[in-house]
């Protein structure tokens, strides 16, 4: 065996790969033809004998080839192939995989007496005593609560002592302890056993194992403060809020006003001022406040009282005073009583002193505030009648408040679409205050219902002359050059308001939509573009953008457009007509499938859309699904004359016996439908030839139409184009893509924005469409 091993040079000028040709002479293969044992092998069956079960052992200690070890002969290569071996060639069948073997033993039973399985047994039930406790608590049975912590105590002992006896003391879960102990003390304190409970908290304090344990110290203050030992409980409080950091600035708040309530019980109001003035600077509360009044009370401060009291009164209500009597779901009952008190005696009475109050003080002005205010509370009430009787009560005011409440009055009309009495309350608002920008601008908006333009347009002028900053004149007036096809004005109206709003949805989409009917398809798309990013979701959007590109000829970003149009609105007729022809024009047959199967359940009544659904069948070369669809149209539109030409000529190709009967039914209904034509050419024939067609539409909207028109023409015309090998498509029953645009902030974008008088309040109606509050200045 030292043979072959062979020692490191002793320098490092000698070859480094010496040595690697040399080689185990069992593998040398030049001396096979002077070796008597390997040749005779070869010429007689001698190599095919099993070896002898003493084999020699290689040079390198592991067995010769062909040697038998542990009942396996050793393969001839020096990796063996899963499930070859000899053993298996001798009379087994080959089985890689073990199959034969049957099924897999049975899973080990578990042995419920081991330490372990006692453990985890023992922590579940006290889990289960911890709950079993709170849950009692909660019931108000307060000796049972306390007897459930007691057991849970008593087992969680013998609990860690098994631990320790099986595992190290690192292992002891330390969240059960804590959790057993805080029951514990915090039922032994509802039983009002407070020097258990303290001694219990005592035992979590010190543990320095438990994380933020310190915080308990409140509690254990709490207890002190019960029994009125006033000293410790201070001394409680402050070593809690030493252990709490900085940044949880509610807790801290809440110690510091329990140490100055402390400090006031123990007349020590010199203290307790210092720790409320602390909690006004930092988080005023309502408590904090009026404890801080009344310890300045107690010292006999009264100049501090009335700094105090300013304070106190500057707090933020938590409820909102107008708001209360809203109910914030659908409960019934929350409902009838918000209904029965809203407008109860009392709430009456509050009123009626408060105004009464107003109306004698200095603040008289005030009360046509609170007038107003109170109609802008009856609209969040959904009270519109009310609403207006309260608005009507200033028609024999001065002239400012009248000017105020028929701007506002002359609002709600209009939004309810009575322009009569919308112009009518608007001439007495401007009639009241010739300078009011918001009576001009819904004067204006009344005109502009009426079809005067002009007349509309000089309305806003003189608004936007009183106050430059009145958008919605801007607004309209814009509108209304665009109605009056001065698109130039129009655009400039609109791009003066975009350097106002500068995130406006609505302006955006007049620029876009202007340069659309000045024919500049280009800056339509940029701006569609900016839309976009401000509102993303926006499927109409989407889809004019999608039509853009598809005039211009870029079907792939026509594509792209079209389909996050149709990923946020799946109804949109007009974008999943596009997608399918899309698919087809493409040569994706089976994936227009799905869009013209929605547009059949969008529209059942529509027998196009299911032909388009059997014809990609047909094409995609799925016959047999193609027939049953030709079949089911049949039987829910059984005059369809496409269906029944197409229901013959997949029957004759496949070669079904219903072919006969089809055709017979395809020849009624062609000789039916000739006998109508007949008919109806002979009565245009009497009645002196046919009627001329009316075009175009009044006011600038004709060229946008037209636009829309023309692309839902080319759309069209793409769909009938699959028709010319006999493609069924119901012509008669094409509709035309609305290229209108759904503004995001309400139904109409083409609507002009009423103007009321605004105050305080910029939030109130933000999610209707005009956005306009109804406050007066």
């Amino acid at each position: 065996m030292m043979q072959n091993v062979h020692l490191a040079p002793e320098t490092d000028e000698d070859d480094l790969y010496s040595g690697y040709n040399d080689y185990n002479p069992t593998y040398d293969t030049e001396e096979l033809e002077n070796d008597t044992a390997f040749q005779q092998a070869v010429r007689t069956s001698h190599g095919r004998r099993p070896p002898s079960k003493t084999s020699l052992a290689s040079s390198m200690g592991r067995p010769m080839t062909g040697a038998i070890q542990d009942g396996v002969t050793r393969p001839m290569t020096a990796v063996r192939a899963a499930g070859f071996t000899k053993a298996a060639l001798r009379g087994s069948a080959f089985d890689p995989l073990g199959q034969s073997r049957g099924p897999a033993p049975p899973l080990e039973a578990r042995n419920e007496d081991s330490p372990e399985e006692k453990i985890r047994q023992l922590e579940k039930k006290v889990n289960e005593l911890v709950e079993e406790s709170c849950i009692a608590n909660s019931c108000g049975d307060l000796k049972l609560a306390l007897e459930k912590a007691k057991d849970a105590g008593r087992k969680e002992r013998v609990l860690v002592r098994q631990r320790e006896q099986v595992t190290s003391p690192e292992n002891i879960n330390l969240d059960l302890t804590y959790s057993v102990l805080f029951n514990l003390a915090s039922q032994y304190s509802a039983n009002e056993m407070y020097p258990e409970a303290l001694n219990t908290y005592q035992v979590i304090v010190k543990n320095k194992m438990f994380s933020n344990a310190g915080r308990l110290k409140v509690n254990m203050g709490n207890i002190y403060l019960k029994q009125r030992n006033y000293s410790k409980a201070i001394k409680f409080y402050r070593m809690a809020l030493d252990q709490i950091p900085s940044v949880h600035k509610e807790m801290r708040i809440k110690i510091m006003q329990n140490i100055g309530v402390t400090f006031i019980k123990t007349g020590q109001y010199s203290d307790a001022i210092n720790s409320f003035e602390h909690i006004m600077s930092m988080a005023p509360n309502l408590k904090a406040g009026f404890n801080l009044i009344l310890s300045y009370f107690a010292v006999g401060d009264r100049e501090k009282m009335k700094k105090a009291f300013q304070k106190l009164i500057a707090v933020p209500l938590e409820a909102d005073e107008d708001g209360k009597y809203i109910s914030a779901n659908d409960d019934p009952h929350t409902n009838l009583v918000i209904e029965a008190i809203k407008n109860d005696h009392l709430r009456q009475m509050e009123r009626e002193r408060c105004v009464e109050v107003v109306k004698a003080s200095q603040y008289v002005e005030l009360a046509n505030d609170l007038e107003i205010n109170k109609a802008i509370t009856y609209l969040r009430q959904k009270d519109f009648n009310q609403a207006v009787e309260t608005l009507k009560m200033f028609e024999k005011k001065d002239s400012s408040v009248k000017s105020a409440a028929a701007t506002n009055l002359s609002f709600l009309y209009y939004l309810e679409n009575e322009f009569a009495q919308a112009s009518s309350y608007a001439d007495l608002a401007v009639n009241s205050d010739r300078y009011n920008p918001s009576a001009l601008t819904n004067k204006g908006n009344t005109v502009f219902a009426n079809g005067d333009y002009e007349k509309a347009a000089e309305f806003y002028k003189e608004a936007l002359r009183n106050d430059s900053s009145c958008t919605e004149a801007l607004y309209n007036i814009g509108l209304t050059y665009k109605k009056l096809n001065r698109l130039d004005e129009a655009l400039d109206c609109f791009l003066k308001l975009h350097a106002i709003l500068r995130n406006s949805a609505q302006v955006l989409y007049q620029i876009a939509n202007i340069y659309e009917l000045m024919e500049d398809p280009n800056q339509a798309m940029e701006w569609l573009m900016q839309l976009i990013s401000v509102v993303p979701t926006d499927s109409r959007a989407l889809s004019k953008l999608g039509g853009l590109y598809d005039s211009e000829g870029d079907k792939s970003q026509a594509f792209q457009y079209y389909y996050e149009s149709y990923r946020y609105f799946p109804s949109n007729i007009e974008v999943i007509e596009w997608l399918g022809a899309y698919y087809i024009d493409t040569q994706f047959c089976e994936k227009a499938i799905q869009y013209f199967e929605r547009a059949s359940l969008i529209q059942p009544t529509q027998v196009k859309w299911q032909l388009m659904v059997a014809s990609c069948f047909r094409r995609s070369g799925n016959y047999q699904k193609a027939l049953d669809t030709y079949k089911d149209i049949h039987r829910k539109f059984p005059e369809n004359v496409e269906c029944l030409r197409f229901l013959v000529r997949l029957c004759t190709d496949i070669g079904l016996k219903e072919v006969q009967e089809y055709a017979t039914k395809l020849k009624r209904l062609e000789k039916m439908k000739e006998i109508r034509e007949q008919r109806t050419k002979s009565g245009r024939d009497g009645s002196g030839g046919p009627r001329g067609r009316r075009d175009g539409s009044a006011g600038s909207d004709g060229g946008q139409n037209c636009s829309a028109g023309s692309r839902g023409e080319r759309l069209s015309a793409q769909l009938r184009a699959l028709s010319r090998t006999e493609e069924p498509y119901d012509s008669s029953s094409n509709k035309e893509l609305d290229a209108s645009y759904v503004d995001p902030l309400g139904p109409q974008i083409e609507r002009p924005r009423t103007a009321a008088k605004k105050r305080v309040d910029e939030d109130d109606f933000a999610d209707e469409e005009l956005g306009d509050d109804l406050l007066p200045e």
